[in-house]
This record gives C-alpha cells, structure tokens and sequence, in this order.
C-alpha cells in the first residue's frame, strides 16, 4: 500500500521506526505535518567567501573541494572525531566533524560542497566545524534550518521533506478557491509549500510564507466562529433587565470608575438576552474585576440564578470566596467556597447546599466541575485567568447549567490583536482605568553590584512595619549560573535579610503548605515571602510594598507586570527593583519599558512585539491551536483579510460543505479538536 500523506510517518521512506520516534518528540506523525514543520530560518550557501576571508570564530560558508579524509578516531566518553582536508583551491581548510560519522561518511573525497560552520584557528592554519553541507551541483542554493531533537539532523529533515513533498505533488489539493487567491493576492498551496522549504529566492519563501501565515490565521478565524455560533443558542436563564443594581453599586465602600460601570452594564445587558454572554472581562493588575464579577452575581441572585467563579488555584479562590463574600453577604447573596482539599464531610454539605439552591455563588477550583456537583439553576459562569485552564475544563463548567451565560477575567492584559485571537469567541469589556487612590509602584532596574543597596531599600521599608517579596526564577539548582531558591533563601536569611522573619515558596510544594505559607504571609508573620512565580497571579497582600526580583531578564514583559502588581495593593507608597546582570540591547530596552509605565496594555504590546506571540503565555495553554507561521505582532493586516474573508466564506456556506470548501474545512477540524469543530 502506497505512503499518503496522512500515513505514519515511520512508513515515509527513509524514516522508519526509531527515526519516527524521533518525528514524535517534534509533533511530525505523518507526512502531512512533517510539510508543516515549517523552517525556522534558512541558510543562504549563494554568499560563499574564500578560506582566506573567512572571518574567524564566526560562521561562513565555504565553496571547499574534498579531498583527503582520514579515518575516524575514538577518544574517552565514547566520542568519536572524524577529518577531512579540503580546498577551495587557492587555500587548505581542516573539516572535523563531532560523534556523526554517518553525516561524514556522506562525504566523497573529490566532490565539491558548500559548507556552513564555525571557522577556527590562525593565518597558517584553519577548521571548520561540523558544517551543514549541500553538494556544488545543488539547485536550490537557500537551504531551510529546522527545529531538531537528537538524533535528527538537518540533512536528515531535509531528504524526508522531499519525499513528504513528492507524495503531495502526487495527489495535490487546494484549501482555497481561485476567487479567494484572486482576491487576496496569495499564491497557490502546493507552490507554497515547495518554496517555504525550498525557496527559489528571498522574494519566494516570503510569498510563501504570506500565503501559509493567512492560511493559519483564516483557520483560526473559521474555528472561532463556528465556537461563537454554537454557543449562540438560547439561554434557559434569559434574566429581568428591571432588576436593579443600584443598591449594590452604591452600597460599595468605594465608587466604582467609568470603566467598571460600562462593564457592569454590558454584562448586565448580555444576561438579559435569549442568548448566552460570552464576554471577556479584561482588567490590569488591581483594576477592580472581581468587584465587577461581584455586581454580576448579584443580579443573577436577584433574578434567581446561581453563579460559579471557577479560579486556577486555591491561594486564587481562597481569595475570591473572601473578596466576594465581603461584596455580596451584606446584600443576603449566599457564597461558599469548594476546593479540593476541603474534608469530605465539608464538601458534601456545600455540594447539597449547591442541590439545594441555598447557595447563590460557588467559588472553588476545578472541584467545582466535578461530576457529583449538580447545580439547581447554574445561569452565570466566571473563570479566572482562562488562559490556564484547558478547553475541556471551561466546556464542563458550561455544561453543568443550561446553556449559561459566560463570564472569562483576565488580569493579563491582551493587546486587542492578540485578545481577538486568543479570545476570538467572546465579546471584550476593558478596564483601562485604576480605582481611585492607587498609586502607581515605583521601577528601578539595576545590576547585582547595587544588591546589597537594593537590600537596604528593602530593610528600611520593612522596619517601617512594610512586608516584601523576592522573586527568583528557578526552584531547582538545574543551572548553575542562576541562583536556586532554596540555596537562595538561606543565604538571604543569614546575610541580607538576617534578623527578619522569611519563607520560602515555590510550585513544588504541596497545597495546603503553600495555603499555610500565603496565610502566614497575609497576617503579617511572615515579613518576607521568597518565592517562584507562584505569586505571579492574584495573591493579595495589602502591606506588601516592595519587591525585588533577581535575574530580570528571564521574565518577559508582561510576567514582570503581573509579578509587580502584588505590591502596591494598599495605601502605601510601592516599589520594584529588577535585578540583572545582563546587559544585551533587547534586556536594556526592556527593563526601560518596565522602569517607565505601568500600564499593562502598552508592556503587553511591546512584549508581543519583542517575543512575538508563541512565548507570549509562557508554558501556559490557552487551549487554542499554536500559532507556527503567522507573527501577530507583524501580520495585522493579514489578520484583517483573514477575519473577512473567513466572514465571507462562513456567510456563503456556513458549515463548509460546498465542494471547494471541503478541503479547508477537513484542515480546520485538524487544527481544532474534533469535539469543538464537529
């Protein structure tokens, strides 16, 4: 039986079992996707210069004619060193290549090659490294760089990628009708992908790439669609706009800003209509959200409609339940609290409570979607930092009412383009303003020599009664040039920070010792909480006024924004002092925009410009399929084109089913999983 390209990818030829295994740890499982592990870059073998051009300890290709190779020599660790002699005809050069002895084997003494790689040595006598090589008879002079896992090389992708590409050239298709490549200017698919790989010149893989980058985001655009019109069916929980929030507006200990008033009042209208809300509540650091989620549960309460606020860990919800309740209870709005490492004798009284309809808002973590909790009349449904929680665990919160209305906060401020993508199925309310009396915290950006200053900073502000945070980025000793927490902590507690009471705190510890940490932080016995990331979202402490955060430079923009928002939560003077030895361009500019605003919407711009929007969430999943050509930060217009013509082509047809859509509809349903596009 022939290889199709959706084949394993072991049956390509050449690949086989190990080498499959290899494609595994990539993502590549048949052919299909090996043609969509697109270049990272490429390498232009056009531009060779002579041996004695060569720039040393840098990287050059060179035009060099094999033609003595020696055998190969093994040395201690199992190592083994392979050379050649070659010329460029006027000069001689070494080739040593590292542990491939297949890679050179390739070789043949009186051939020709290109070759890209690190030369070394002196005026008399030069090597190159381990070169990527091409043969002098190459057609294609702009060869493609790939992502590798060990035990796969460039060369090796690069035969593979041939055959996945020939098995294409034998049963074509195309995603796009001729109209739309009319219309939008784009090349045709099988060329575009010949070229992505293998390009005729830099104007071709650009064209390629323009047409696969709309391709991506057009697929996107469809998905999100058909998620935003399945979830626009009728609301069992269509509630009364006559019902006032008045009293529990002015009833606050604080007045709500212009920006949480249009919130409440878009959410409110939302709740009012035969069809579920699907809103995104985005918010900076400390923006007031959860006062505005707090007014929402309070009009589903009046209108008889339970609420859930689901929160990604428990420090979060243990938060939430307080805040909420201390809203809520004073307006008769019953709240409770399911997490799981409640006892089983407390969770089954809430869960009965929840039965009953005696509880108007549960708060908790993923306990709250468990299948033993039935909900008497589930209308509104919050989640906190959606972004962190998988597509299957939003859809079982949904599930547990009757098509209710969707709430999603997020303290991370999306830039617009990025919100349309990531959120491409809710509505947006933001607030851009922060309540009255905040007051900004102060930046400093400085090196490890001004440490011990910084230190004495922190020292005054907690004899002044003021508690702090140090941020480090690492838990395990796994890089000895960072610090490791741990070793960290105790050096602090018996050098800087000796004679105030400090704790540790880092993702490896178990629940209820983080809880216990957090809590003893929150009442003041703890004075300073040395900690990972774990602080980065939602934890309050209103006597927390300065921070300091070592190595800097590992965070992106937006982490440093979020991990900075933990101070300044009361009413004193804050501050945020990074701390980093790395003095590159791109690490100066960003510690400039972080010492110089602090408005999380301009830092998360300028975060998905510098890291473009793959790394924009860490290691976070946003539960959407990854973006692998398309740059956001870059590509707004096409975005704009793809978002039409996705509008064009779903008016027109839909579900797809037209025989020119039938391709790009099959493509869709693998970006997405099966159960959101069915």
């Amino acid at each position: 039986m022939p290889t199709t390209l959706f084949s394993d990818i072991e049956y390509l030829k050449g690949v086989g079992k190990a080498r499959g295994e290899k494609y595994r740890k990539l993502g590549v499982t048949s052919p299909y996707e090996l043609i969509y592990h697109i270049p990272r870059d490429y390498l232009d073998f056009r531009t060779h210069v002579p041996v004695a051009g060569a720039v040393l300890n840098e990287y050059n290709v060179l035009k060099l004619t094999v033609f003595r190779k020696m055998p190969p020599q093994r040395i201690k660790g199992g190592l083994v060193i392979c050379k050649a002699a070659a010329s460029d005809g006027t000069d001689d050069i070494l080739i040593v290549v590292y542990n491939n002895v297949y890679g050179f084997q390739a070789l043949r003494e009186g051939e020709t090659y290109y070759m890209y790689g690190k030369v070394s040595g002196n005026f008399l006598r030069k090597e190159i490294s381990s070169p990527v090589y091409i043969k002098a008879d190459e057609q294609v002079l702009i060869q493609p760089k790939y992502h590798l896992t060990q035990g796969l090389s460039v060369n090796m992708i690069r035969a593979n990628m041939q055959q996945a590409l020939e098995i294409m050239r034998r049963e074509p298709f195309e995603t796009l009708s001729p109209d739309i490549l009319r219309k939008y200017d784009l090349a045709p698919l099988m060329w575009s992908l010949e070229n992505i790989h293998f390009p005729e010149s830099e104007l071709a893989a650009e064209t390629a790439r323009r047409r696969l980058a709309f391709d991506e985001l057009l697929k996107l655009q469809i998905g999100m669609s058909i998620m935003k019109s399945r979830s626009r069916r009728s609301t069992a929980y269509k509630m009364d706009p006559s019902v006032d929030t008045d009293e529990f507006t002015k009833g606050l200990p604080f007045e709500l800003t212009d920006d949480q008033k249009k919130a409440v009042d878009e959410i409110v209208s939302d709740l009012c209509s035969s069809v579920p809300m699907n809103r995104l509540l985005q918010g900076d650091v400390g923006s007031g959200k959860t006062a505005v989620a707090a007014a929402a549960c309070y009009f589903a309460s009046k209108n008889g409609v339970q609420s859930a606020l689901m929160a990604p860990t428990e420090i979060l919800a243990v938060q939430h339940f307080k805040t909420l309740s201390g809203f809520l209870e004073p307006f008769g709005v019953r709240v409770s609290l399911l997490t799981g490492s409640m006892t089983a004798k407390k969770k089954a009284s809430v869960r009965e409570g929840i039965e009953a309809g005696e509880i108007d808002v549960v708060v908790g973590t993923h306990a709250i979607i468990q299948k033993d909790v039935e909900y008497r009349s589930l209308g509104l449904v919050i989640t906190d930092e959606q972004h962190r929680f998988g597509v299957a665990q939003r859809a079982a919160l949904a599930e547990k009412g009757d098509y209710p209305h969707k709430l999603v906060m997020s303290a991370t401020p999306i830039p617009r383009t990025l919100a349309l993508i990531i959120y491409g199925d809710l509505d947006i309310s933001a607030i851009t303003q922060l309540p009255k009396g905040r007051k900004p915290v102060k930046t400093y950006a400085v090196t490890g020599k001004l440490r011990s200053r910084a230190f004495g900073f922190v020292r005054e502000r907690l004899d002044e009664g003021r508690q702090a945070y140090v941020v480090c980025p690492m838990i395990e000793e796994s890089e000895s040039e960072l610090f490791a927490v741990k070793t960290y902590a105790e050096n602090a507690a018996k050098g800087d920070l000796k004679g105030y009471t400090t704790a540790l705190l880092h993702g490896k510890m178990r629940a209820a010792e983080k809880d216990k940490t957090m809590q003893l932080f929150r009442d003041g016995e703890i004075q300073v909480l040395i900690c990972t990331t774990v602080v980065e979202v939602g934890v309050d402490v209103p006597n927390a006024a300065v921070m300091v955060i070592e190595n800097a430079e590992r965070f992106g923009l937006s982490q440093l924004h979020q991990l900075r928002g933990r101070v300044g939560r009361g009413g004193f003077e804050s501050s945020c002092i990074l701390i980093t030895d790395n003095t590159t361009d791109d690490c100066v500019k960003r510690m400039k925009i972080m010492s110089s605003t602090s408005d999380g919407f301009k830092i998360s711009e300028e975060d998905l410009k510098m890291r473009g929007p793959g790394d924009f969430f860490g290691n976070a999943q946003h539960g959407l399929p990854p973006l692998k050509i398309a740059d956001i930060a870059c590509n707004m217009e096409l975005m704009n084109r793809a978002q039409v013509c996705a509008k064009e082509l779903l008016e027109d047809d839909p579900l797809l089913e037209k025989p020119q859509n039938r391709a790009l509809k099959m493509d869709v349903m693998r970006l997405f999983s099966k159960d959101i596009i069915g």
